[in-house]
């Protein structure tokens, strides 16, 4: 590696060594928090050059333009799904611990605990299902199982800044949206990238594999709407690994979401994000297909979440220094079910 081109300055990660060693143990499988975990509290980027677009694709009656939209209505009543977590006594929920802002531990908690925006939401969740927040058991997975994880069973739903699309919804079921993002471009401050634009050609750009950004790299590269030369080859299996290599030099930029790539730049000063969103995206938990008790219920609680101010105050805590208090994530999503 050439690590004489490193940069310094992810504040309060020790370095990169620290933010690689992270990545390491999000890549060695599966990790099993401990049951126990303590309660989070409930507590922009420039215009873009253009409109925001999805990806013109389409499961039957769905397009990716209102695949959020496809989620049943609330509802306070059980069902085998949810008896099932009642039954167990704890809610199993599949999250990252390595994203900033989202669901990372805090180097300075000695205890360990995950912490951020998602990790409130699944403690939420927990409590409403079960009474008790804490009854809630981490298991962090890499962005590229995240619907295996829901499709096996190993854990009973996703909370995993996890974009609703109608591919993903052959696979799994999501609930209402909970919040609403854009894929942007992730660059070094020097760099002579602008955005997601013809300034691309001949760069390396990394993504997540399985993520929407690879999707919509694929999609534009082909279609011609991003530069032929433009050299998408480089896939991790955590979005967080991709900043680790621009930080090494092994990429020239990072497509992802705009709300994770706000959290990486305030974690690295030398990096920032280049131009606005290009796509309106938004996250849903993701739960097994037919499930749709569990489903319905969480839908019911992101309702409630919205109303008692649950949401905003979890969003002023963790996400307002990185996104601000202005931007169009600031305000939860109005859902529209099916």
């Amino acid at each position: 590696m050439r690590v004489g081109r490193l940069r310094t300055g992810l504040r309060g990660w020790g370095g990169v060594g620290a933010m690689a060693a992270v990545c390491a143990l999000a890549l060695a499988f599966v990790l099993l928090l401990p049951h126990a975990q303590s309660r989070g509290a409930e507590a922009g980027a420039s215009g873009g050059r253009g409109p925001a677009r999805g990806l013109k694709t389409a499961a039957g009656s769905c397009t990716d333009a209102d695949a959020q939209n496809q989620s049943p209505p609330p509802s306070d009543g059980g069902g085998p799904a949810v008896d099932a977590v009642k039954a167990r006594g704890y809610l199993s929920v599949g999250v990252d611990q390595n994203s900033y802002r989202w669901g990372y531990r805090n180097p300075n908690d000695s205890s360990g605990a995950l912490e951020g925006f998602d990790i409130d939401l699944a403690h939420r969740i927990a409590r409403d299902v079960l009474g008790d927040p804490d009854k809630v058991q981490f298991r962090a997975i890499p962005t590229n199982e995240r619907v295996p994880a829901v499709q096996s069973g190993r854990v009973d739903m996703v909370v995993r800044t996890m974009t609703v699309t109608c591919d993903r919804l052959k696979q799994v079921a999501f609930s209402a949206p909970y919040f609403q993002t854009g894929q942007q471009v992730l660059a070094p401050r020097t760099s002579s990238i602008t955005g997601y634009d013809a300034s691309l050609a001949g760069k390396r750009v990394c993504s997540a594999t399985g993520s929407t950004a690879y999707d919509h790299l694929a999609a534009d590269r082909e279609s011609g709407a991003l530069p032929a030369s433009t050299d998408i080859s480089a896939t991790v299996p955590n979005q967080l690994d991709c900043l680790v290599r621009l930080q090494l030099g092994e990429a020239d930029a990072v497509v992802t979401d705009g709300a994770l790539a706000a959290s990486q730049a305030a974690q690295d000063p030398t990096v920032e994000l280049k131009g606005g969103a290009f796509t309106k995206e938004y996250y849903g938990v993701a739960m097994r297909r037919g499930a749709d008790d569990l489903v319905r219920r969480v839908n019911r609680i992101l309702e409630d979440y919205r109303k008692d101010g649950g949401w905003k105050a979890s969003y002023d805590k963790w996400l307002s220094p990185t996104l601000g208090k202005d931007s169009p994530s600031a305000t939860a999503p109005a859902p529209s079910y099916r």
